[in-house]
């Protein structure tokens, strides 16, 4: 491209053509030489006669100036003019666009877009192939043409985390198998992170490499810290010059439960310092409240820490039994409690009838064997409500007849009378040992510590119910700790004492970590590996790029040692994990995160993510030239006399008024309009994935010829639609097939799709995905589902009713499978006040036409024949998938059918010939 006064040229020889607009006014300019003059004595009768019309013999000025400008306009629109043009050089052959992708660069994902739109515009003008390369999810590199790559860009997202180790070596792997040069544009984040250099090396190693990056600092928020009454909260940066300041937000639900901001704090960066922090003081029941801090203006997931149950310190209530030993307090069982659970809860002092309306979290009873019968019918009630009751065995409960003819509400099992007592003076035994925990114990995973016994039990009457009710037991099996759950809640007896009198359980670690796992205290220790080997936690809630919380679906269970030794990545996504009543959030950043910024070298050029777009401005002086020229022609009709003032000025005010924003409708769009509309036509969405096209395009083949020869239906040939840029108001029917890796279409896509969609158009969305997972978000077809649906106004749906209209449109049938079945179709929902007539045999469903049909059978492969008529692919085996393909036709005869009649076949004038027919 050449550049020439700020504004570059694609064809900058045409401009050559002004040279010769000198020699045009001078033949404009011309005048024919003057007549001969001839004496005629009939002349003489025309004297004194006046022409009202003159003609001028010579073009006026202005008039030369306009068609000189018209020509100049045609000449420079012609070379391709371009405002504000890239004043790079331009390079030749492929184009590789590497981008981070991460959370860092998420506050400035618009910014990077609109960069790599205006690079992939110029590209386009260059006739250069591109390629783009997410590090943080590498993809095969394909070089397509810029025009492809631009109607994915909607579909590109930031990932919240930095490229790990195995990817940069799939990307190594993948440049490598790549044969020939290419040049790079590298979209970094800003952030450093391990094996940059390498990527770095091996693209200079292919060609130039151009990096753009934000000029601005990435910021990020530690896990939040309850330390000293107090939540701290870090903020970490990555350029340590300038003094700056931060405001830190912390949300939550209101007791409305809507979500809210409940405190903020404002703190500052230092010159030279990298971090900064701020304190928030709130009350218990406020801090209980929070689900997340963020840093104000930072919309990534960096600036984003979820918060768990490490800073909800728990509310705990201890009753213990009085002790026969005065002046003994530090041997008491109250002590022992309060010294483990002290650090991490807050103690609830009154009565139990003073403390159940302040709803604690956990009730401890000491060696309490007797309670009152409102005690006791008041415990069970906040029990039931969710509540653990914690209890503990002693020499009282031992002598007490408390559970032992039938099981106690507020005891798990049954007791047998007295206790037991090994390893004692008075003892034949030896003292006992505890067994490993079973993978069902909630303790599964902790280390018994050889040192600890017990010397005297309370024991557990065998019961049926009893195996399953033990969570911890002695080497000889008998039970040491059982639970059982009551309502909401649980209750769990240990069957020793709280102190060292029974056993020297409360003297270890292990019975911290016990208590941790009954969730006794908060989190503050569940990170420890010792807190999760053994474990399983589920995601609940995972969180984008950009911050966003979302719900996870049916993603897997993650091992507890995975969540302490693997970092964030896609294997481990940041989020919210459960483990019965304990939460746990992975943060994007930790404490132990490093934010290092990226350090390029002299050779690689670095430039900002500023950048003015491109306009082409071809389009504008062709206008100009139109508009100049047809002046031009009023002009000189007006000059000639052969228009009135009226006549000449109506044109013009015409010519004013028009709208200038009209888009022009080409030849292939006027041909594409005519084609669809002559005739019906079935139409497929085109995801990307050329061999998916093709299979669409032959189902949907198949199914046009069926039509053709079943039906009064007589389709043309089915074609292939692009959201972006073609109109699908004239196709009746859309079959979209789903794949995990097309792109998102954009905002104006959607917009066309919800006016489609409220008109009376009907999608047929097939996952494709029966026989791996039923219909949902548990395969990667269904999880892209949700995210293709979710801007679309779509109503409630349910599974298609045996009394649909979608059931006898054309064919009587009862299921819908096409090369998979007997998973269910999704329609929309039926109205709630839908009721069977008496006498009727169908309901008084809803009158319109289902604008969406959903389901995994894959009936595109089961449609999909070759222009000869043979299917392209296997159905079932012998007769049976035959029989299977036969009704995979039915099923798309009635979904067209139900398309263009509507609900007609729910009118009572059928009813007697469907009965006939079901044999009714």
């Amino acid at each position: 491209m050449t550049i020439l006064a700020g504004i570059g040229f694609t064809a900058p020889w045409l401009l050559l053509g002004l040279l010769a607009l000198p020699i045009l006014w001078l033949l404009l300019r011309a005048v024919p030489p003057a007549p001969i003059r001839r004496l005629f004595p009939a002349v003489t009768l025309l004297l004194g006669i006046r022409d009202d019309e003159t003609v001028s013999d010579r073009t006026p000025w202005w008039l030369l100036l306009l068609r000189m400008l018209a020509v100049a306009a045609v000449i420079i629109g012609l070379a391709g003019p371009v405002l504000n043009p890239s004043r790079d050089e331009a390079g030749s052959g492929p184009l590789l666009v590497v981008m981070d992708a991460t959370w860092a660069g998420a506050t400035h994902w618009s910014d990077q877009t609109e960069l790599l739109s205006v690079q992939l515009a110029e590209a386009g003008r260059a006739g250069r192939q591109v390629a783009v390369l997410r590090l943080n999810d590498p993809e095969p590199v394909v070089f397509q043409s810029a025009a492809a790559w631009s109607s994915r860009l909607p579909g590109l997202q930031p990932e919240p985390w930095r490229p790990t180790d195995q990817q940069l070596k799939r990307t190594a792997d993948i440049l490598n198998t790549f044969q020939g040069d290419f040049d790079t544009l590298w979209l970094s984040d800003g952030l450093d992170f391990s094996g940059r250099d390498k990527t770095l090396e091996l693209l200079q190693s292919r060609g130039a490499v151009t990096v753009y990056q934000s000029a601005d600092p990435a910021l990020a928020l530690r896990p939040a810290n309850f330390e000293d009454g107090v939540v701290r909260l870090t903020v970490a940066r990555t350029q340590t010059e300038n003094l700056r300041e931060v405001t830190l937000l912390a949300q939550g639900r209101d007791p409305a439960g809507t979500m809210r901001v409940l405190a903020r704090a404002d703190t500052q960066f230092a010159p030279g310092e990298d971090e900064a922090t701020a304190d928030l003081s709130l009350p218990s029941e406020l801090r209980a409240r929070i689900t997340r801090f963020e840093i104000e203006g930072q919309r990534s997931a960096g600036a984003v820490t979820l918060a768990d149950d490490s800073l909800r310190r728990r509310e705990v209530a201890i009753f213990a039994g009085r002790q026969n030993r005065e002046g003994l307090a530090l041997l008491s069982p109250h002590h022992y409690l309060t010294q483990v659970v002290a650090p991490t809860a807050e103690f609830i002092d009154g009565t139990l009838a003073e403390v159940l309306p302040a709803n604690p979290d956990v009730v401890i009873l000491s060696d309490i064997a007797t309670l009152s019968e409102l005690e006791e019918a008041e415990l069970t009630a906040w029990v039931e409500k969710g509540g653990l009751l914690l209890r503990f065995a002693g020499p009282r409960l031992a002598a007490s007849d408390l559970a032992r003819a039938e099981e106690n509400t507020l005891m798990p099992v049954r007791l047998r009378g007295g206790g037991r007592s090994v390893g004692g003076a008075m003892s034949w035994g030896e003292a006992k040992t505890l067994a490993p925990f079973e993978e069902t114990s909630p303790f599964f995973g902790l280390r018994v510590p050889v040192e600890v016994t017990v010397t005297t039990q309370v024991m557990a009457q065998p019961d049926p119910t009893l195996a399953d009710r033990v969570i911890a037991s002695l080497n000889d099996g008998t039970p040491l700790v059982t639970r059982k759950t009551l309502g909401l809640g649980q209750v769990v007896l240990f069957h020793v004492t709280a102190n060292a009198e029974w056993s020297n359980l409360p003297l270890s670690g292990l019975f911290v970590e016990m208590l941790d796992r009954l969730a006794v205290s908060s989190a503050a220790k569940i990170r420890e590996a010792v807190n999760l080997e053994g474990t399983t936690w589920t995601p609940t809630r995972i969180i984008d790029g950009f911050g966003t919380l979302s719900d996870a679906g049916n993603l897997p269970g993650i091992p507890g040692e995975q969540l302490a030794s693997s970092g964030i990545g896609p294997d481990l996504r940041p989020g919210i994990y459960t483990n019965e009543k304990r939460s746990l959030a992975m943060n994007v950043v930790t404490e132990d995160t490093q934010l290092s910024p990226a350090i390029w070298p002299a050779s690689v050029p670095v430039r900002g993510l500023a950048v003015e777009p491109a306009q082409d401005l071809s389009g504008i002086l062709l206008s100009l030239a139109l508009m100049l020229l047809v002046i031009d022609v009023i002009a000189s009709l007006m000059l000639s006399g052969r228009l009135g003032f009226m006549r000449t000025i109506a044109p013009i005010l015409a010519l004013l008024m028009l709208p200038t924003d009209l888009p022009a409708q080409t030849a292939e769009e006027t041909d594409f309009a005519l084609a669809s509309t002559n005739e019906l036509v079935l139409a497929h969405v085109l995801t990307g994935d050329a061999g998916l096209d093709r299979v669409a395009n032959a189902g949907l083949r198949g199914l046009s010829d069926t039509l053709f020869f079943r039906t009064s239906i007589e389709p043309a040939n089915p074609v292939g639609i692009n959201l972006e840029v073609d109109e699908l108001a004239f196709f009746p029917l859309l079959y979209w097939p789903i794949t995990p890796d097309q792109p998102l279409p954009s905002d104006e896509a959607y917009a066309k799709l919800n006016t489609y969609l409220r008109s009376g158009g009907m999608i047929l969305f097939d996952t494709r995905d029966a026989d791996i997972a039923g219909f949902g978000a548990s395969s990667p077809n269904g999880r892209k589902l949700q995210q293709l649906a979710a801007p679309l106004d779509i109503p409630p749906l349910e599974p298609v009713p045996s009394d649909h209209v979608l059931t006898r449109t054309f064919y009587l049938l009862q299921d819908f499978p096409g090369r998979h079945k007997n998973t269910p179709v999704w329609v929309e929902a039926a109205p709630p006040d839908a009721e069977q007539i008496e006498g009727m045999p169908f309901r008084n469903l809803n009158d319109g036409v289902t604008p969406v049909v959903i389901g995994g059978n894959d009936w595109a492969g089961a449609w999909a024949t070759d222009p000869d008529g043979r299917t392209l692919l296997p159905v079932g085996r012998g007769y049976a998938g035959e029989r299977q393909r036969e009704l995979a036709y039915r099923f798309g005869v009635n979904l067209v059918m139900h398309v263009l009649t509507g609900n007609y076949k729910s009118d009572q004038v059928h009813v007697p010939a469907l009965l006939d027919r079901l044999g009714q």
